[in-house]
């Protein structure tokens, strides 16, 4: 075992001069990259209905993925994109995407007689719980997340009263509650955690009366500490994820602080490097929603044409 260490530690040092003497590239891709667990699982379940050989239907893109989608659509799979077209549809199976979706949509395919599969994340789906919980307890609900994004949307539903949406640390500060009226803040899955912090902060800081709960996903954070921790390293950063995926984004905008050269790719067309020689050290990551096949075209390419 020592034996083993030793010739590791020695291969080590050698890339390490051949990479300071510009004779060798390297390439380091991010542990944490690709589908995460409520991702895979998603996927997975509207590829089981496909079989079944029902009209198969997703309330929204069942991923930020298009390349996924494009596949699934391939095999039958229809989008719907609104609550009106859901309310055109008399037979097959919903699959609801794992974003999740307001409360009426559920209420909708229960009522028109559509099988109904729930893929939402069950990260979300806790969510969904504590502010159907905290609301009737008489709180005021307050979401940090992205306005517009289908899982604050989804939450935002769950509230028994109207919730509040907090996406910039001018809009935390400008937040003004009821005299006496208690807040609960909740985080969208995704959201960047060192901004959910300094949100936080602010809540507090006005001395409301507040909990906090912390539901970014522990995924989503292991995720952004580690793109963080390659980008700082590296000279070149490529993310990888679907253009309107919101964690994907938060990965690129969180690399471009640490390295100026970072690049926000779906697929490896959209790959146009031209590197220099001074270029030594490369970094990957890639969103929840990135297939591994995509990954790993990217890394190959990389590896060998640079």
């Amino acid at each position: 075992m020592q034996f083993t260490i030793c010739m590791w530690q020695m291969d080590r040092e050698q890339k390490v001069s051949k990479r300071q003497k510009g004779s060798i590239m390297e390439v380091i891709l991010a542990e944490h990259a690709g589908f995460c667990f409520g991702v895979e699982r998603a996927v997975e379940q509207v590829y089981e209905q496909v079989d079944t050989g029902k009209p198969i239907y997703t309330y929204g893109s069942i991923i930020h993925n298009e390349e996924v989608v494009k596949d699934l659509e391939k095999k039958g799979v229809h989008v719907i994109e609104s609550e009106e077209q859901l309310a055109g549809i008399t037979e097959g199976t919903v699959v609801i995407r794992a974003h999740g979706v307001p409360q009426k949509v559920c209420e909708m395919i229960e009522e028109q007689g559509l099988e109904c599969v729930d893929a939402t994340c069950p990260f979300v789906k806790r969510i969904h719980n504590i502010v159907e919980t905290e609301s009737r307890a008489g709180k005021k609900i307050v979401i940090i997340g992205n306005a517009g994004h289908p899982e604050v949307e989804g939450t935002m539903s769950w509230s028994k009263e109207p919730a509040t949406v907090i996406e910039s640390l001018e809009e935390a500060q400008n937040f003004v509650c009821r005299q006496g009226e208690e807040i609960c803040i909740v985080s969208q899955t995704t959201f960047n955690y060192n901004k959910f912090q300094d949100m936080v902060e602010i809540f507090m800081e006005k001395g409301y009366n507040v909990s906090v709960v912390n539901t970014i996903c522990n995924a989503t954070e292991v995720r952004q500490t580690e793109a963080r921790k390659i980008a700082a390293e590296v000279d070149v950063m490529i993310v990888i994820g679907g253009k309107h995926s919101s964690n994907t984004r938060k990965l690129y905008e969180i690399c471009m602080q640490e390295c100026p050269d970072t690049y926000f790719i779906q697929t490896l067309d959209d790959l146009h490097l031209d590197l220099p020689k001074s270029v030594r050290l490369v970094g990957i990551t890639a969103g929840a929603s990135t297939p591994n096949n995509i990954i790993e075209e990217v890394q190959n390419y990389v590896r060998i044409n640079f």
